[in-house]
């Protein structure tokens, strides 16, 4: 599996584990967290969840500019996670919310998820030009041994960045179950149990009472009683503070896993740092010079790389607007429609990264065939937006089975409806199944796709822009809990995604031959 890879291959997957293992975390617990803490509505906490994907992700440009321009990639990477390190510190300290202090608090989280998203973009797309650099080196070093080891280095590339991607994946199927581990001892300690649906109707009494529906108020006293061994009814309000007060704490808890995450990565970096190349040097003292027609010919060969480049960053900004709604709409879905009795929707997140485990080895076997060799890096990306609208045809058509209304209608139905209509965990392994090949189709092979067609002066930024795109798709991920809760039938929502992915495959398919031509003239 690992033959004739660059041996600073796992030592790079190594350092982004950590980095890795404090995004899941944050991809399980953050959507959920902000209602539970803050008792913001689903809508308003989905958008501080997309700007902050946004900005994890759009903040990897100026972090390949500040490397491209110092020429220090393994600086700005280890500033990178001391200060994602300094962010998660932050989230870590528990602080208790009323209604003087509930603003403050909201910010000082916003701004804390600001430095943690800051040094993501001095790390993240770095990394990954440093990891594209080591098959460049390859590459060069084949070729002065003839076509054919240049051939076999080439085909190197796309499974290298799937060992690359699986590996970081180990962190991802861990951290989904600290939050709600921690969550669940800190509330054992207090007398209390777990229920996704209470911290909503603590929120709702504790600001509006009178507001709330003879239904509504039936099922605060059955899971209140059900849920804490201390509660008296009495008290109804106290009872509800204290809930969500004991709930949030273990999350904030869970951060400090983060916060030692991002220095076992950093002493990973550090020990392993001589491995690693740094992309596009250039080199003091020599001086070329080039005619006009070679000049003309060098900009159009760039101009061409990049075309190719922005054409699939286009397609993939729709593609990761429907996958990251695994923070989004599905995980509102966890919440709201599955039943959590046994496991904590939040836990659900390790599904993706531990089918992504699983599936890699399948696909890079696959690849590895003489049928799968047949398949280029832009049609692989053409298959994965095909597969992600079968995890939306799948849940449209369970969603229209189950006769779900919105999410909104759904919760306020009484509490024995409510358990009736809860799915079983089936559905969204069936989801995250086909989430996941589409995952491993576009992004790992996005990411070889990069690196195949980047110009060698500016790798850090092709890389930048790669994330770039993926923060736009994370800006709009914030249209999955808008539609969750707005239209009146839950399979619209998924109908939604369908569409998206299906025109945006359509689309992709259409510019194959060209894409494919791009790609070779590089190779």
């Amino acid at each position: 599996m690992f033959k004739g890879h660059p041996k600073g291959l796992i030592a790079a997957a190594l350092s982004n584990m950590g980095e890795r293992f404090g995004y899941y975390i944050m991809n399980a617990v953050l959507l959920l967290f902000l209602c539970s803490k803050f008792g913001i509505p689903d809508e308003t906490a989905a958008l501080i969840y997309a700007i902050f994907y946004f900005s994890i992700y759009v903040m990897a440009l100026p972090g390949g500019i500040v490397a491209d321009k110092l020429q220090n990639y393994k600086g700005t990477i280890m500033a990178g996670l001391i200060t994602m390190a300094v962010g998660y510190g932050i989230l870590s300290v528990p602080m208790s919310v009323d209604a003087t202090s509930k603003t403050m608090i909201l910010v000082l989280t916003c701004v804390a998820l600001f430095i943690i998203a800051a040094g993501n973009g001095l790390f993240k797309g770095n990394l990954q030009a440093i990891v594209g650099q080591m098959y460049d080196n390859l590459e060069a070093e084949a070729a002065k041994k003839g076509p054919e080891a240049l051939a076999e280095a080439q085909s190197k590339r796309d499974p290298g960045f799937q060992i690359f991607y699986v590996f970081i994946n180990i962190g991802g199927v861990l951290a989904p179950f600290v939050a709600p581990s921690l969550r669940q001892w800190w509330l054992g300690l207090n007398g209390m149990k777990y229920n996704s649906d209470l911290p909503a109707l603590c929120h709702q009494y504790i600001n509006d009472a009178t507001g709330m529906t003879e239904t509504q108020m039936a099922n605060l006293a059955t899971w209140m009683t059900e849920s804490n061994s201390n509660f008296n009814s009495a008290d109804m309000l106290g009872a509800c503070q204290s809930y969500l007060e004991v709930f949030n704490t273990g999350v904030h808890y869970s951060f400090i896993a983060s916060v030692a995450a991002m220095l076992i990565s950093f002493l990973i970096f550090i020990i392993f740092k001589k491995q690693f190349p740094t992309p596009a040097k250039k080199a003091d003292k020599v001086v070329v010079e080039y005619t006009a027609e070679e000049k003309a010919a060098m900009a159009k060969d760039i101009k061409q790389r990049m075309a190719g480049l922005y054409a699939v960053l286009g397609i993939c900004v729709f593609f990761w607007m429907s996958f990251h709604q695994n923070g989004q709409s599905l995980s509102l879905f966890a919440r709201n429609f599955v039943n959590s009795e046994s496991v904590a929707p939040e836990v659900w997140q390790f599904l993706n990264p531990a089918l992504v485990i699983l599936l890699t080895p399948v696909i890079m076997w696959l690849f590895g065939t003489a049928w799968g060799r047949k398949f280029s890096t832009p049609r692989k990306i053409v298959l994965g937006m095909l597969f992600a609208g079968c995890a939306y045809l799948f849940l449209m058509i369970f969603s229209m089975v189950m006769n779900y209304p919105s999410g909104t209608e759904f919760m306020a139905q009484p509490e024995a409806t409510i358990k009736a209509m809860k799915a079983d965990a089936w559905v969204l392994i069936v989801t995250y199944f086909f989430l996941t090949v589409a995952e491993l189709f576009i992004s790992p092979l996005g990411l070889s796709f990069v690196s195949k067609i980047a110009p060698k002066h500016i790798q850090g930024i092709c890389q930048g822009l790669w994330l770039t795109a993926t923060a736009v798709g994370n800006l709009l991920i914030v249209i999955g809990p808008i539609l969750f809760n707005k239209l009146p039938q839950l399979w619209m929502t998924w109908a939604f995604f369908l569409a998206v992915c299906l025109i945006a495959g359509i689309i992709m398919f259409g510019m194959l031959k060209w894409l494919e031509r791009i790609t070779s003239e590089k190779q």
